[in-house]
């Protein structure tokens, strides 16, 4: 079965709360390995969720504040020292590299592998990772520094084939994948056999997207349209909407009110602010405006 879900390693807005660590996830698209931000802990995290890093081939920080970045420079040394040799691509604010430069630097670090920098764009959208089963494009957000948001689009799936009708007939399983494909399979005898006839449909394509730290802004939102999993900021509760204003954040409401207009399937919030150490009240009130939210739990899988 095709994979496509998103682990939570850190859920807490600046400093670590309640058991809550910083800002961090993992996406899995069909055994492929995506980390999304890396706050102070993320490789303790993934140690405890049963997560190989060394199986992370992409990494992908939103912007310079610690709480999303400050676990990279250990993350990237223990790769280091665990022997890794596979490329790491990393993907992030251009000031990023100076920091990882100085920081290697002055430790007299010399990665044995190589550690690949894409600097990503804090004024438009781009498209920064292309392959056939999986597009990555950045997106620019409302900060208090340059920070950019990240969407995950699956490429065009394959139909699926009706083994019953593909046992019958004794099609070769050489031609398989390309009745998935939608191309015909022709007999010795020259009979045709439609692939629309031997496959159902593929499902639609899905998409996730992660938008880190922004206030409420008309700018991104193109970017989050119809998205099937559209994880959101959701630092405040309403009644402190001029503080989230002030910081360049989102409420709850806020949240629920993006997922609803921008047409997306499921809300996970997340980027939770220190003085809630319960956060009923915050899914109960982005609920209030869009039914189909959840919180987003350190240690649990969430489908997209």
């Amino acid at each position: 079965m095709s994979r496509f879900e998103v682990l939570i390693l850190g859920n807490s807005s600046a400093t670590p709360m309640y058991g809550r660590h910083p800002t961090s996830q993992v996406l899995n698209f069909n055994e492929q390995l995506f980390l999304i931000d890396c706050g102070e802990g993320t490789q303790m995290q993934l140690f405890r969720y049963g997560i190989r890093s060394t199986k992370i081939n992409h990494i992908f920080i939103s912007h310079l504040h610690g709480d999303h970045y400050l676990g990279l420079v250990g993350l990237l040394s223990s790769q280091h020292l665990v022997g890794r040799q596979a490329d790491l691509h990393l993907y992030g604010p251009a000031p990023l590299k100076e920091i990882l430069d100085l920081q290697f630097k002055h430790s007299d670090t010399r990665l044995r592998y190589a550690l690949i920098f894409h600097p990503t764009n804090e004024s438009q959208a781009e498209l920064i990772l292309d392959t056939p089963m999986l597009r990555v494009t950045s997106f620019p957000l409302r900060h208090r520094i340059a920070c950019t948001g990240f969407r995950f689009d699956e490429g065009k799936r394959a139909a699926s084939l009706k083994a019953d009708a593909i046992e019958r007939l004794q099609i070769p399983t050489a031609y398989l994948k390309l009745l998935k494909k939608g191309i015909d399979y022709v007999a010795k005898d020259g009979t045709v056999f439609p692939a629309s006839e031997l496959t159902t449909p593929p499902p639609p394509a899905r998409s996730y997207a992660y938008c880190s730290d922004t206030v409420l802004s008309p700018d991104y939102l193109p970017y989050i349209a119809d998205v099937d999993l559209l994880y959101h900021e959701s630092t405040f509760m309403h009644d402190m909407v001029d503080r989230a204003k002030e910081t360049f954040h989102t409420t709850s409401l806020e949240a629920g009110e993006v997922a609803k207009t921008m047409g997306a399937k499921k809300l996970l919030l997340g980027h939770y602010s220190a003085r809630y150490k319960d956060l009923q009240p915050l899914l109960q009130e982005s609920r209030t405006v869009f039914s189909n939210t959840e919180l987003s739990e350190e240690g649990k899988w969430f489908l997209v």
